[in-house]
């Protein structure tokens, strides 16, 4: 009888067994994927559908237990299966409470593991509906998206909208809230996912190379062209070119831009001759479009072409709730890089996360758990978090006016409990009735 055909991860730092193993799978036309350690198991599940564990207990630096508590938390409907050399009542019983389904003890026949394999994989529902990635309730991704705010989840609906055509993008919001992000979502959500994707951050490229790196050129076009090049919009061909920060792009590389849009064609720099591409194009700024256009520097026709379909991203203070599951993210990103081991925070902690506004987006909130993680053992506390946080906790910034505002508010309390006689209000407020009229009116 042949098995389906699922991905099974095992992990085990002993070479010979993960090589019987993986004999045995693919005997039974398995697809095996192998980890010699805890930190090389989490990559593999953060990259691949796995439908079934295989793990070791005992490896140095991570333990099997915490592979299996960190998928118990992070991956619930994945099942495991537990293959160790050193048996004992208590490992046994600590894996079953763990969620492992089976447990065989070195050495076993081929029998044995067959039917351990077939315990354990029927004892899930393995469908790829109810199957996915980072499945943990606090921590829903959508390609490297992660939140479960309602503004996320807009972005999210209008990508499933545009992923499997090639509508022109544009993205806005302020720096660091992800805006590539949401362009590879695009990409590598829909049917094209396996065409180029090419990001070109406009704003890095210093503006009289920027024509040539995104068109190409032909020898001989400008000192220092030997050779014909292709540039950044010929290498996507057939899939995305991403323009990030578009506003930086000079009105000659808006002329060009707006041709590619209208008629799909690139003439390099220095030809004459156009070349026809199949290209989608996402563009993104932080920067005031239409402001540019008012001051005639970014071409409005440019813009209506770019604006087909457009996606905002919220700044972080204005989704706090995707907080948390960015924190579990960077987390584990960093714990592993840097501590071969999963990190936790305390609540005192992620609340100062949570209250913070974040000028600086998740940009930002990354820098500050990586900085987090180098500078704590396994638990990230208060003290591990920078200063200038920790002070939001003694006032909230969201019930804070500006003066003029309690002044007015101020000033027509004492109006009232003056009868709305000016002059008394004046004596008392210490100030002029035309000062008064004045602050009201403003």
């Amino acid at each position: 009888m042949q098995l389906h055909k699922e991905n099974i991860l095992i992990v085990d730092d002993d070479v010979n067994i993960l090589e019987l193993l993986q004999r045995h799978l693919q005997s039974w036309n398995y697809h095996v994927f192998k980890a010699i350690s805890v930190k090389e198991a989490v990559v593999i599940l953060r990259d691949t559908k796995i439908d079934l564990l295989i793990t070791d207990l005992k490896m140095p630096e991570v333990d099997g237990f915490e592979l299996i508590q960190f998928v118990s938390e992070h991956y619930p409907k994945l099942p495991k299966l537990v293959v160790t050399g050193y048996p004992s009542v208590q490992d046994s019983l600590s894996a079953i409470k763990s969620g492992v389904v089976d447990y065989l003890t070195k050495p076993f026949t081929k029998e044995e593991l067959k039917l351990a394999l077939t315990k354990s994989i029927s004892s899930q529902d393995i469908k790829n509906d109810d199957y996915k990635q980072s499945t943990n309730s606090k921590d829903k991704a959508y390609g490297e998206l992660i939140g479960n705010s309602e503004k996320l989840n807009n972005v999210i609906q209008i990508i499933e909208r545009v992923k499997d055509n090639k509508a022109t993008v544009f993205i806005k919001g302020e720096s660091g809230t992800g805006k590539e992000l949401v362009a590879r979502a695009i990409h590598y959500q829909g049917k094209f996912s396996r065409a180029p994707f090419i990001a070109v951050n406009c704003g890095a490229i210093p503006e009289n190379l920027l024509e040539s790196e995104l068109f190409g050129y032909l020898k001989g076009a400008f000192t220092g062209a030997e050779t014909n090049r292709n540039g950044f919009f010929q290498a996507a061909d057939g899939g995305t070119i991403f323009l990030d920060e578009i506003g930086n792009a000079s009105l000659a590389v808006q002329s060009r831009l707006l041709r590619v849009l209208q008629e799909k064609e690139v003439v390099k720099v220095g030809a004459t001759k156009a070349e026809k591409i199949d290209i989608r194009i996402i563009a993104a700024t932080n920067s005031d479009l239409r402001e540019m256009i008012q001051n005639k520097t970014f071409r409005d026709d440019l813009f209506y072409r770019l604006t087909v379909v457009e996606i905002n991203v919220a700044p972080l203070r204005e989704r706090k709730e995707d907080i948390e599951p960015l924190v579990d993210k960077f987390l584990f990103k960093y714990g592993v890089e840097y501590k071969d081991r999963f990190l936790k925070i305390t609540p005192d902690a992620l609340a100062i996360l949570k209250r913070y506004n974040w000028p600086g987006n998740i940009r930002e909130l990354e820098n500050v758990i990586q900085r987090a993680v180098i500078m704590c053992d396994k638990v990230i506390d208060v003290t591990h978090l920078p200063e200038h946080l920790k002070y939001t906790l003694s006032f909230s910034s969201e019930n804070l006016q500006p003066l003029k505002v309690i002044e007015k508010k101020y000033i027509e309390k004492v109006l009232r409990a003056t009868g709305n006689n000016k002059t008394k209000a004046a004596e008392i407020l210490q100030i002029d009735r035309k000062t008064i009229r004045q602050k009201l009116s403003e």
